[in-house]
């Protein structure tokens, strides 16, 4: 039986990917601007929205900001290292860190929207979404509970990944879906019977928990999640700068 293809790399990843290797490379220095929209379609033959979803997914990464109708400009963190304040996504993050980023999802439920998933990813409540519930680790060691919710297709897409896929968002991209901003709310809340089962710790025991809703390229919500940490795992700081970067690190 001959074996389907298997599927090429999108073009925008692929040009995603040599703008990346060029920072990282030091082409491109902290503070420098990337060249114009149409100069990058030229370089690589292809079309204008093509080059935005490539920086749009170099932003995702924290790589690169932008204010409208101005050049993208490479972000450096402290020791030049590009992006290293933001607060990217549990996987990158982890594997910056030379930790062995896993994840096991718990389930993957169809339902409908209620009043606060409705007003976080902008649909109407009864909408059709998925709510993820999943437990993350840091080499091995459990460190968070996610529960995440997701819109209509997104949602769908998810619903079909294997259940031991370590990045959503990686996976989500080849399809098209980007991550690019986030809004974030840090506080505590009291550990639920799910949290207590999968982090070991005791049921009301206090959680530091990040609430996120994510926005694609276009500013449309991809994502609604709320993650709970076990308490002297990991530390959020927040960064007085321009680009308003919030990060995230390993607790001594």
């Amino acid at each position: 039986m001959n074996q389907a293809p298997p599927p090429r790399t999108p073009l925008y990843l692929q040009v995603a990917a040599d703008l990346r290797a060029a920072i990282t490379a030091g082409e491109y220095g902290s503070g420098a601007r990337l060249p114009a929209e149409d100069e990058l379609a030229r370089r690589y033959g292809v079309s204008r929205g093509t080059v935005r979803q490539a920086l749009a997914a170099l932003r995702g990464d924290g790589l690169i900001t932008s204010r409208r109708g101005t050049r993208r400009v490479v972000q450096a963190g402290p020791g030049g290292a590009a992006g290293t304040t933001e607060l990217r996504s549990f996987t990158r993050w982890a594997r910056s860190l030379g930790e062995r980023p896993g994840g096991r999802t718990v389930s993957v439920v169809p339902g409908q929207a209620d009043a606060e998933e409705a007003e976080q990813l902008r649909i109407e409540p009864g909408a059709p979404v998925h709510r993820l519930l999943r437990l993350r680790t840091l080499s091995g060691t459990p460190v968070m509970v996610e529960r995440t919710t997701y819109p209509g297709a997104v949602g769908e897409l998810v619903a079909a990944m294997p259940a031991d896929t370590v990045s959503y968002s990686e996976q989500l991209a080849l399809h098209g879906v980007l991550f690019t901003d986030a809004h974030h709310t840090i506080d505590i809340a009291p550990a639920d019977e799910d949290d207590a089962r999968l982090l070991g710790c005791r049921a009301g025991e206090s959680l530091l928990r990040e609430r996120r809703r994510s926005t694609d390229p276009a500013g449309v919500p991809v994502e609604w999640s709320q993650d709970r940490y076990l308490p002297g795992t990991v530390a959020f700081t927040a960064h007085s700068t321009s680009a308003g970067a919030l990060g995230r690190r390993l607790r001594p």
